[in-house]
C-alpha cells in the first residue's frame, strides 16, 4: 500500500509562525534531514540577505496593519459617539419628564445630575407660552354651538359594541376554600380620600388571604385635606362586606380582647408606608410581614397607599381584588337612596334602568327610578327621559397646588397656591425652594397639568356635544369658584351639580363629610350615559371608568383625554382654526376609546378587562 504524503505546510501558517518568532520546522519534502541541506540550496550569505529583506517586509506589513486597525477603530468610535449625542439630544428633553414623573405616583419629580439639569433648563424654556386664557377659542366654540345644522356624532354616546360586549363580569366565581385566618390579625388605617381608601381596602383583603390572616374591619384616617371623620361603616355596608367575602377570608369587627391591650408600636407591629415599598410584590409580604405576624399575632398597617403590586399576582388573588371592589363594597342605604334621587333627576324622571343601576344603587333604590313613572303613557315616558353627560372636573385646590402649574391667575394665584402648599404639602413646598423644578410651560407641554374648566369645555364642544346637553359636574370646590366655571356654564346652560339637584334638607346629612359627598359624585358619574374625565390620574375617575366597564355591558362610554396630545393642540389656541381644532381633538379622543385587555402592571380597578376580573366570550 502506497504511503500517504504528509500535508505541505501552508504559506500563511509559515508566515504566522515567523511573525510569532517561532522558527518553522523543515518539511520532509525539502530536505532529508534537519541538519544537512540539499544540494543547490542558497549559500549562507544569500540566506542571511534574504532573511533580512523578509524581516523588513514583515515589519512594514505589521506597521501598516496596525495603522489600519487603529484608523478603523477611531472611525467607528467617532461614528458611535456622534450617533449617541444625536439620540440623546432628541430623546432627553421629553424622556426625563415622562420617566421621572409617571413612575413616581406622588408625583414629585426625580432629580437629575448637574448636566441633565442644564438640559432640563433648556427644555423648560418653551417657545409657546401659556397665559391661562382661551378667549379666542371660547368665542369660536360659542359660534360652533350656535350652528343648528350640526348633529352630534353617534360615537359620543356609544362604545365600540362588538368588542366591548364580548367582556362580561365573572369576578364572583371562586375556585378555592375559605381560609381560617389562623396566623393572626391584620388591621389597616387607610389614608387619603374615599377612593384611595377603597383601593387600600381591596388591597388589604388580598394581603389577608395571602398571609392566611383574619382581617379587622378597616378604619379610615382623618386627613387635614379631606377633613372627614367618616369610617368604613358610614360609607359601606359592613355586614354585606363580611358575608360576601366570608368564602375568601375571615373578617371580624374588632381584635380579640387578649390582643386589644397590646402596645402594637412597642412590639413592632405598626407598619407604615415608610416600611413598605410602593407596589410591593407578594414575596415581600411573605418574607417580611408573615414572620412578624407569626411572632406578634397582629399587624397594623397605617396608610397603606398603593402598597400592593398589580403584577405579578396569582390568578385567584387578583380575582379576589376585583371581587372586593366590584361586589363586596356597596354603599350604605342612605347614600344609595340620595344617589338614586340624583340619577332620577338627571334623567328627568326618565323611566329606564341603566345596566349598572342595580349594582350601584341596590335593587330597592334602583327600582325607584322606574316605579314612580309606571302609570305614565309610553310616549310621555320616552319624551321625559333624557341622556346626560357626567364631567369630573378634578380642579380642586389640592390638585391645582400640587401640580405646580400656572392657570392664569397672576401673582395672586401664585401666593394662594404657595400658601396652600406650605400648609398641606410642606415637603413639596420645601423642595420647590431648594430644587430646580421644570417650568409650568414644560409641565403643560408634557400633559402634567390638570385640565381647567375652560379646556374641558373646549374639548366637549370640539367632540360635538350640543348646547342642550345635560352636564353633571362632579367635584368638590372648584378652584376659582363660579367665576372659573363661567365659560362652562355659558356654553352649556344645562350644567348642574349635586348641590343644585338636591334640596338643602336632602343635602344636610352629608354636610361636612367630603367622603360621603364624593360617594354621591361616584354614583352620578357611574350612572351617566357618557362620562368624561379631565385627569386620568384621578382615583375617582379611574374607579368610575372601571365600574362602568365592568357593569356597563358595553353601552357606557368613557372619554379619556390624552392630556399630552390635548395640550399640544391647546397651545396653538392663538392661531388654530376651529375646524382643524375639532378634527384634531376628535382624533385624539377616538384613539383612547379602543377596547383592549388590561396592560401588564396597570390597575384592575381601572382596567378590569382581564381574565381575572372579566370573561371574554370571543376567546375559545
Amino acid at each position: 500500500m502506497e504511503h500517504e504524503r504528509p500535508d505541505v505546510e501552508r504559506p500563511e501558517s509559515r508566515d504566522l509562525l515567523l511573525v510569532c518568532g517561532v522558527p518553522p520546522p523543515y518539511s520532509p519534502l525539502l530536505s532529508p534531514t534537519r541538519f544537512f541541506p540539499l544540494s543547490g540550496e542558497p549559500s549562507p550569505r544569500q540566506t542571511l540577505k534574504r532573511g533580512k529583506k523578509n524581516r523588513l517586509i514583515r515589519t512594514w506589513y505589521e506597521q501598516r496593519t496596525a495603522t489600519t486597525a487603529i484608523g478603523v477603530i477611531v472611525i467607528l468610535g467617532v461614528f458611535f459617539l456622534v450617533n449617541w449625542l444625536m439620540l440623546s439630544r432628541l430623546h432627553e428633553g421629553r424622556a426625563w419628564l415622562r420617566k421621572g414623573f409617571l413612575k413616581n405616583p406622588n408625583p414629585i419629580p426625580i432629580w437629575l445630575s448637574s448636566t441633565q439639569k442644564d438640559e432640563r433648563q433648556k427644555f423648560g424654556k418653551s417657545k409657546r407660552k401659556h397665559n391661562g386664557t382661551y378667549d379666542r377659542m371660547l368665542g369660536l366654540a360659542a359660534q360652533a354651538l350656535l350652528e343648528q345644522n350640526k348633529r352630534e356624532p353617534k360615537e359620543l354616546w356609544q362604545e365600540p359594541k362588538a368588542q366591548a360586549l364580548a367582556w362580561t363580569p365573572c369576578a364572583d366565581q371562586r375556585s378555592w376554600s375559605p381560609d381560617d385566618g389562623e396566623n393572626g390579625y391584620i388591621m389597616v388605617t387607610a389614608n387619603g380620600g374615599i377612593n384611595q381608601q377603597r383601593v387600600a381596602v381591596c388591597n388589604i383583603v388580598v394581603v389577608a388571604r395571602l398571609l392566611n390572616a383574619s382581617l379587622v374591619i378597616p378604619k379610615f384616617m382623618l386627613s387635614d385635606v379631606w377633613t372627614d371623620a367618616s369610617q368604613f361603616g358610614d360609607i359601606y355596608q359592613e355586614e354585606h362586606f363580611i358575608n360576601y367575602l366570608s368564602p375568601d377570608i375571615r373578617i371580624v369587627k374588632e381584635l380579640p380582647k387578649e390582643l386589644q391591650s397590646l402596645d402594637l408600636e412597642a412590639i413592632g407591629s405598626v407598619v407604615t408606608d415608610v416600611d413598605v415599598m410602593k407596589e410591593a410584590k407578594p414575596d415581600f409580604y411573605m418574607k417580611h410581614i408573615l414572620p412578624l405576624l407569626h411572632n406578634n399575632k397582629v399587624i397594623h398597617f397605617v396608610g397603606f397607599s398603593n402598597r400592593l403590586a398589580f403584577d405579578p399576582m396569582p390568578f385567584e388573588l387578583q380575582r379576589l381584588r376585583c371581587r372586593c371592589n366590584f361586589h363586596a363594597l356597596n354603599f350604605v342605604p342612605r347614600i344609595q337612596e340620595t344617589g338614586a334621587l340624583i340619577v332620577k333627576r338627571l334623567r328627568n324622571s326618565g323611566s329606564y334602568l341603566a345596566p349598572l343601576d342595580v349594582h350601584l344603587l341596590g335593587p330597592k333604590f334602583a327600582s325607584s327610578l322606574v316605579l314612580d313613572n309606571m302609570s305614565d303613557p309610553p310616549a310621555q315616558k320616552k319624551a321625559s327621559s333624557s341622556k346626560y353627560l357626567a364631567l369630573h372636573l378634578r380642579f380642586e385646590i389640592d390638585m391645582v397646588a400640587h401640580s405646580l402649574c400656572y392657570f392664569g391667575g397672576g401673582e395672586r394665584e401664585q401666593r394662594e397656591l404657595d400658601s396652600y402648599r406650605q400648609k398641606h404639602f410642606p415637603s413639596l413646598s420645601t423642595l420647590t425652594k431648594t430644587k430646580n423644578f421644570p417650568s409650568p410651560d414644560a409641565l403643560r407641554t408634557e400633559g402634567l397639568c390638570p385640565l381647567t374648566p375652560e379646556e374641558a369645555v373646549l374639548m366637549l364642544v370640539a367632540l360635538g356635544f350640543n348646547r342642550e346637553t345635560r352636564v353633571f359636574v362632579a367635584g368638590a370646590h372648584i378652584y376659582g369658584g363660579t367665576k372659573r366655571l363661567a365659560a362652562l356654564t355659558s356654553l352649556y346652560p344645562n350644567l348642574i351639580t349635586k348641590e343644585e339637584l338636591l334640596s338643602p334638607s336632602e343635602l344636610q346629612p352629608f354636610k361636612n363629610f367630603s367622603s360621603q359627598l364624593a360617594a354621591l359624585d361616584f354614583i352620578g358619574c357611574a350612572a351617566a350615559n357618557a362620562f368624561a374625565m379631565t385627569d386620568s390620574g384621578s382615583q375617582l375617575s379611574s374607579l368610575v371608568s372601571g365600574y362602568r366597564i365592568y357593569y356597563g355591558g358595553g353601552k357606557m362610554p368613557t372619554i379619556r383625554p390624552n392630556k399630552r396630545r390635548l395640550s399640544d393642540i391647546l397651545l396653538k389656541n392663538n392661531t388654530i382654526e376651529w375646524n382643524v381644532f375639532e378634527k384634531r381633538v376628535r382624533k385624539a379622543i377616538r384613539q383612547t376609546k379602543h377596547v383592549f385587555a388590561r396592560p401588564t402592571g396597570r390597575s384592575v380597578y381601572r382596567y378590569p378587562r382581564c381574565k381575572e376580573c372579566m370573561c371574554n366570550n370571543q376567546e375559545h
